[in-house]
């Protein structure tokens, strides 16, 4: 997403956990922030500090490679990021004086039932096993981003990334995104889109991603002329 950032003159501030990549994210042209999304008050004072126009929530934390052996830890790291990170990170967003939230969810999580699933269609339900941990931290960051008083939200529903720095050349399942694409979403998110609940994926047949295009001008064959790693 940097590149489209830099191309249309935005100044970027990154948050990292780890000391040590702080230098990386300078390095690559962004300001960075050392703070950890479940310290409320440092991460208060990050985003005070920063005066953002726009705050973009793209944090995770699962496994690297999406291990298998590691993914049932990672899923439960995961929901906590998005249940207390994501209102951590709205609470100060808050208090800020932002009102465009911009924050990533997944397209791969509708209930069984007719397809291509647009944005209304349910979604798996919490109580339901293996996805309980999963879909938790899901509804939550949706409700906080979607339905929080004075906050413009966007949720941007993606479907399973591929591409450079991902793990995957192709994609690996339905709904699919490759990751160039999924970057042009949330930077159109950015300048432009109502407040909602967006699919960005493949026109794969999983999901409808006719509000996207429209909306959000968005392309799903969207790629960077540098495809490097990002």
């Amino acid at each position: 997403m940097l590149p489209l950032l830099r191309e249309a003159g935005y100044e970027v501030t990154g948050t990292t956990r780890v000391a040590s990549k702080a230098e990386e994210l300078r390095a690559a042209g962004i300001t960075p922030a050392v703070v950890d999304v479940f310290d409320a008050a440092a991460l208060d004072a990050a985003v005070t500090a920063a005066r953002p126009d726009v705050v973009v929530h793209q944090l995770t934390d699962l496994p690297h490679g999406l291990k298998a052996e590691l993914m049932a830890e990672g899923l439960r790291r995961n929901a906590r990021v998005r249940i207390e990170g994501t209102r951590n990170l709205v609470d100060a967003a808050l208090r800020a004086g932002v009102r465009r939230f911009i924050a990533q969810s997944i397209a791969f999580v509708y209930a069984q039932g007719r397809e291509p699933h647009d944005e209304s269609d349910p979604l798996i339900s919490p109580t339901e096993e293996p996805w309980r941990f999963t879909m938790e931290g899901v509804v939550t960051l949706e409700r906080l981003v979607t339905s929080t008083p004075g906050l413009d939200g966007i949720v941007l529903r993606y479907g399973m990334f591929y591409g450079p720095g991902t793990g995957f050349e192709t994609a690996p399942g339905k709904p699919a995104v490759q990751v160039d694409a999924a970057a042009q979403a949330a930077m159109l998110a950015i300048e432009r889109g109502a407040p909602g609940i967006y699919n960005v994926a493949e026109d794969d047949g999983a999901v409808s991603i006719a509000k996207a295009r429209r909306a959000l001008g968005w392309d799903p064959g969207f790629r960077l002329k540098d495809s490097t790693p990002h």
